[in-house]
């Protein structure tokens, strides 16, 4: 058996020569632009390679890619197929279809969202993809907390500084329980609806009358301390101020996730709840003390859970919808937590 010459290779190849060269019964290697490939038999089992005189020997199949993979393009294709393939998607198969695309970032239980959480107010979806998105929400929810706190101090140095003001909110009792229900009322109407809170401008109305509301039992309280009431509570404002600048500033930047202690802020809450019932009866002051500094505790909690809903980027996260429920909740935070201040260091009767 007289021994073949070396195939050509691949780049010296024409349409016109037979791969092996000179072997009769084999299709054209590669074939012709648009032609069907036809594929010739294979040689019994054992055939050697290169093979012998005149045995038909087809290239090698079973997934070799040609000409060198771009896209997966299978060799040889099959019958009647015109190669090279046309261009498109390939052709589907039997038994085989497309995967659905990805979930886009933000949607719930996509591939954005690795909890799929979702709970009334806020939200475990990214709603913040855009950074300027975020930016604004958190701009136009500090700008009205903002207008509340200046409404409440200043509506608490009137109180306190104007006697004939001080004189007529500590005989007149009534309008501070009057305008506590009001405060329960709005307070329940903006957490528990959303259609109020996120409707303009009936929101900003509903959150105006809270703010006054709680602005107005902030300052008939702020009236009843001592001859040093005013030094007091300027004090405690100053106190307050920066133990929220300080909290503020920790919640945003830890790694820790306040938005996921929601469970034990309720328990929490709970306790110290029915540790202030039981401690109106017992009229001793060491327990009032123990009582106000769990209560300052409790609400410095709440503030950097509030702001690590605000800032985003945790399990949980307010939406941008949400600007007075954001607004509300850190108001809320603030004023109580200064008010347990004066409670500690006022002096109060």
């Amino acid at each position: 058996m007289a021994e073949p010459s070396a195939p050509p290779s691949y780049m010296e190849a024409t349409t016109d020569q037979q791969y092996p060269p000179g072997q009769p019964g084999v299709a054209p290697y590669p074939p012709a632009q648009g032609a069907p490939y036809q594929a010739a038999p294979y040689p019994p089992a054992g055939q050697p390679y290169p093979p012998a005189e005149g045995a038909a020997y087809p290239p090698q199949t079973g997934g070799t890619a040609y000409p060198p993979p771009a896209g997966g393009t299978a060799y040889p294709p099959p019958a009647g197929q015109p190669y090279p393939p046309p261009s498109g998607p390939p052709p589907q198969q039997a038994g085989y279809q497309s995967a659905p695309p990805p979930a886009s970032y933000g949607q719930g239980g996509g591939g954005g969202n690795p909890h799929g959480d979702v709970e009334e107010g806020f939200t475990a979806e990214r709603g913040f993809n855009n950074k300027s998105i975020r930016a604004a929400f958190i701009k136009k929810v500090y700008f009205i907390l903002f207008i509340q706190l200046l409404a409440t101090f200043g509506i608490i140095c009137v109180f306190v500084y104007v006697e004939p003001v001080n004189s007529y909110v500590r005989t007149n009792s009534w309008l501070y329980w009057c305008s506590y229900a009001l405060f329960l009322a709005m307070y329940i109407v903006l957490a528990c609806c959303p259609t109020v809170r996120r409707k303009y401008p009936g929101n900003v109305v509903a959150l105006a009358v809270f703010t006054l509301c709680l602005s107005y039992m902030a300052g008939t309280i702020s009236s009843y301390y001592g001859d040093n009431a005013g030094q007091s509570v300027l004090v405690c404002m100053g106190i307050c101020a920066g133990v929220t600048l300080g909290v503020s500033l920790f919640a945003i930047q830890t790694r820790f996730d306040f938005t996921s202690c929601g469970g034990f802020l309720f328990v929490f809450s709970l306790s110290l709840f029915l540790f202030g019932f039981i401690a109106i009866f017992t009229r001793s002051s060491i327990l009032y003390t123990v009582y106000a500094w769990l209560a300052a505790l409790l609400f410095t909690l709440f503030l950097a859970y509030d702001t690590q809903l605000l800032i985003g980027g945790r399990r949980y996260e307010l939406s941008p919808e949400e600007y007075i429920f954001g607004a509300m909740n850190l108001y809320v935070d603030i004023v109580y937590l200064f008010l347990i201040i004066l409670a500690c260091f006022g002096g109060g009767k």
